[in-house]
């Protein structure tokens, strides 16, 4: 108990600080790993557990989120494989010049370049999902586009593993793959009844444990795959979202773990450092280059720096290939050490250049160019909002509610934005006014043709920092009608208050107080 205590501290204490110096919780727990590493302390076994759980839940979520059809689509298959080419090309030609300048490391040789550079090709999935679903922009286009080329990154990355095991997987892979349909269909039956509770968390681990991980490992395929697979299966039913939203903070404690374990690869030398340095110098030139293929695939070029910045890092996948080439005998130890680095080094860069307003950003959007209108995503094209005298910013349950209310009392013209796609066509189908946007972008509201006209604007998404944003993109505008928000604490509501919001409701009280308004009204008139 005593190993675990010093875990729970190290990991807790350095996390916090980075919390509260403005940086991603998980570059604490890397460091932390690092310096339980380097202080001695016993690794902990049940830490290879914990990480690979992490990561299948992942997978899992990922899957629930994802729509197939994204894939199919130029921005994905083409932009994902040029970006592989590109980050493979480069860094296997920054380790040779490296090599030709005597900076080197343990039996390095050609195949060592390619197979490091190969590695060095994907993008965190951990990393990037974490930021979107941090930033609430999971469903943006530019997020969905990322989380898309991560899939075909990490299948690509599943299909070297297995090829490179050296082991075919077992015959009874093939009933595997042939049941996984009618088992879904099956759980979704018993998933309709769950309600939301604890259940509802427990059945999405088993799905992705079970049938998922277990189920493909033992039948020789990757175990990953398989809860990646399941996700996909699952995710038409209605009550997807809330199922990758009950197991989101399952899945974060256990990526802790994930995070934690990279800094017992091993202590790296100076040389290792110097070389992950240099690698990760190649990163910034990767994004522009990525940022330039997905305007040629169609994207703004807000959306695409978005979605280049946003894949802006190396994988963890790295140091799975390195450790799979290691055991058989491919690369030494001390190249699995220097991708750990690389890794680690590479998750501080994506920090850095995904914060909102940098520099790189800024340079970033002058020099893509912009791709012609006709040419554009239909997601991506202007938007057209004369009509409204409301506009309401997040069309879940709260902004739902307040569309109907403004609908029902009153002769104005209402208009949603709303950042989910699915939810946006339900929406529409079911005869509200509502455009697919993301209120926090601010291209959207270049995109926007004018917003002098409306005379309420509501902040209704969920996310505090959001509604933020989205208010920051409205001043800008020019826009002079009143503003109305919801928050969930009373500094947020007084944050708003400050800010010039109009109209503050906390989400909780308010909800006590229709609920008071309502048992009142029935009190006094009961036949009603």
């Amino acid at each position: 108990m005593t190993t675990v205590a010093i875990y729970l501290v190290v990991v807790m204490g350095l996390g916090a600080f980075a919390h509260l110096i403005r940086l991603p919780p998980l570059l604490g727990f890397l460091a932390a790993g690092f310096l339980l590493n380097g202080l001695g302390v016993e690794r902990l076994h049940e830490l290879e557990l914990l990480s690979e759980l992490g990561v299948t839940l992942l997978l899992f979520g990922i899957g629930l989120k994802l729509d197939v059809r994204t894939l199919l689509g130029k921005e994905v298959w083409a932009a994902g494989g040029i970006h592989m080419v590109v980050s493979a090309v480069a860094s296997a030609g920054v380790l040779w010049l490296m090599m030709l300048a005597g900076l080197e490391l343990a039996g390095e040789t050609l195949g060592t370049v390619l197979l490091v550079a190969f590695a060095l090709s994907f993008s965190s999935t951990v990393l990037v999902v974490k930021i979107l679903d941090e930033r609430g922009e999971s469903n943006s286009l530019y997020g969905r586009v990322a989380v898309g080329i991560l899939v075909l990154q990490d299948i690509a990355a599943v299909l070297y593993l297995t090829i490179s095991s050296g082991h075919l997987p077992s015959p009874w892979a093939l009933l595997v793959l042939a049941l996984l349909w009618p088992v879904t269909r099956l759980a979704r039956m018993l998933w309709s009844r769950l309600g939301h509770g604890e259940l509802l968390a427990l059945f999405g681990v088993v799905m992705a444990l079970v049938p998922g991980w277990w189920a493909f490992t033992v039948t020789g395929l990757k175990g990953d795959l398989g809860a990646l697979l399941v996700g996909v299966l699952l995710a038409s039913h209605p009550l997807a979202r809330d199922l990758a939203k009950s197991i989101l903070t399952v899945k974060d404690l256990l990526l802790v773990g994930f995070f934690v374990s990279i800094g017992f690869y091993g202590l790296p030398s100076l040389e290792m450092v110097i070389m992950a340095v240099i690698l990760c110098l190649l990163i910034p030139l990767q994004s522009a280059i990525m940022a330039a293929v997905l305007t040629l695939c169609g994207l703004r070029r807000r959306t695409a720096v978005r979605g280049a910045l946003a894949l802006a890092n190396y994988s963890e996948f790295a140091l799975i290939v390195g450790a799979t080439a290691v055991a058989s005998g491919m690369l030494d130890d001390d190249w699995l050490v220097m991708l750990a680095c690389a890794v680690a080094l590479s998750f501080v860069v994506s920090t850095v250049l995904n914060r909102r307003g940098s520099l790189i950003t800024t340079a970033l959007l002058r020099s893509v160019p912009e791709a012609p209108e006709d040419q554009l995503h239909p997601e991506d094209r202007p938007l057209d909002l004369t009509r409204a005298d409301v506009l309401v910013m997040g069309m879940g349950r709260v902004g739902t509610a307040t569309y109907n209310e403004f609908t029902i009392t009153t002769s104005h013209k209402v208009v949603g934005l709303e950042i989910d796609p699915v939810r946006a066509h339900h929406l529409w189908e079911r005869g509200y006014d509502v455009e697919n946007a993301d209120a926090t972008d601010a291209d959207v509201w270049d995109r926007i043709s004018a917003t002098g006209h409306v005379k309420v604007a509501v902040l209704a998404m969920p996310f505090h920092d959001a509604n933020l944003t989205a208010l920051h993109e409205l001043h800008k505008s020019d826009f002079s009608g009143r503003v109305a928000a919801v928050a969930q604490y009373e500094d947020q509501v007084a944050e708003l208050e400050k800010l010039g919001v109009n109209t503050v409701i906390n989400l909780y009280s308010g909800a006590g107080l229709a609920l008071a308004v309502e048992a009142q009204e029935d009190l006094e008139h009961p036949e009603s």
